[in-house]
């Protein structure tokens, strides 16, 4: 699984952050979990904490913008127009569910959802580019839909972002894997959620690369995570699927190589 850096090409997703009711819970349980540290960017950012494996930055964590918004990792995929990215999400039969905005001397977001639900956000880079670094441990290696109607985001995504559909049929009845592809560069995946439960919406998720993924299954549970898909080869590596303890759900994922 590979992930551009944040120079690449629009369309590439670039950026993660998690929105807690809890944000103190949360930074200890990822600083634990990860090694990560937290730094509270302050009042005037809204208590964005930033995420940081040394000096570089790989995620951030705040509160709801809304209260009852549930806790959720939301991926972000960069664009040079985070307006034209609205119009296309409108045109497409998405949702604007929060239109582009400028954050202070950052960049520009939006928040959006594709026809069938699943909610994303935009980055317009300013001063603020995206995560510092990709692929190494414990930091972002790759984002996912998870759709019931698949064949939908193959028609909504490339006409929003320009992205090229390259499918795989992952046998066992499971249907297809896509990934979508930027000049020809895989850059994020998405398949159909045929074995998850009907309450479940659609949904982007975000792996992060890891050391060993056994001792990170092991390791949430203790500081009160929960494991929703237990350690599983695939061809790419060894990966789980994790809840933290307020309910956010992630994947991460051991490299092959390593």
């Amino acid at each position: 699984m590979t992930q551009p850096a944040a120079t690449q090409a629009p369309g590439t997703p670039i950026w993660v952050d998690l929105t807690s009711p809890d944000v103190a819970a949360s930074a200890s349980f990822y600083e634990q979990l990860f090694g990560w540290t937290a730094q509270d960017l302050g009042e005037e950012a809204g208590h964005y904490h930033m995420f940081k494996v040394g000096d570089k930055a790989v995620a951030a964590v705040s509160p709801p913008m809304n209260p009852g918004t549930p806790p959720v990792w939301t991926t972000y995929i960069g664009t040079d127009s985070a307006a034209d990215v609205a119009q296309k999400v409108a045109a497409g039969g998405g949702q604007v569910i929060m239109a582009p905005f400028d954050v202070m001397d950052q960049g520009t977001m939006g928040v959006f959802a594709d026809p069938s639900g699943g909610a994303f956000a935009v980055w317009q880079p300013a001063a603020m580019k995206g995560a510092d670094v990709f692929n190494t441990p414990v930091s972002l290696t790759w984002n996912e839909l998870h759709t019931r109607d698949l064949e939908g985001a193959k028609s909504f995504y490339p006409k929003v972002f320009g992205w090229g559909v390259h499918a795989n049929d992952m046998g066992g009845g499971m249907g297809e894997y896509v990934e979508w592809q930027v000049g020809g560069r895989s850059v994020a995946g998405g398949v159909g959620m045929t074995m998850e439960p009907a309450s479940v919406p659609p949904y982007w998720l975000v792996y992060f690369s890891v050391a060993n993924t056994d001792d990170i299954v092991k390791r949430a549970p203790e500081l009160g995570g929960k494991v929703i898909s237990p350690a599983m080869d695939i061809p790419q590596g060894r990966f789980a699927v994790i809840a933290d303890p307020q309910g956010a759900v992630f994947g991460v994922i051991q490299g092959a190589s390593q």
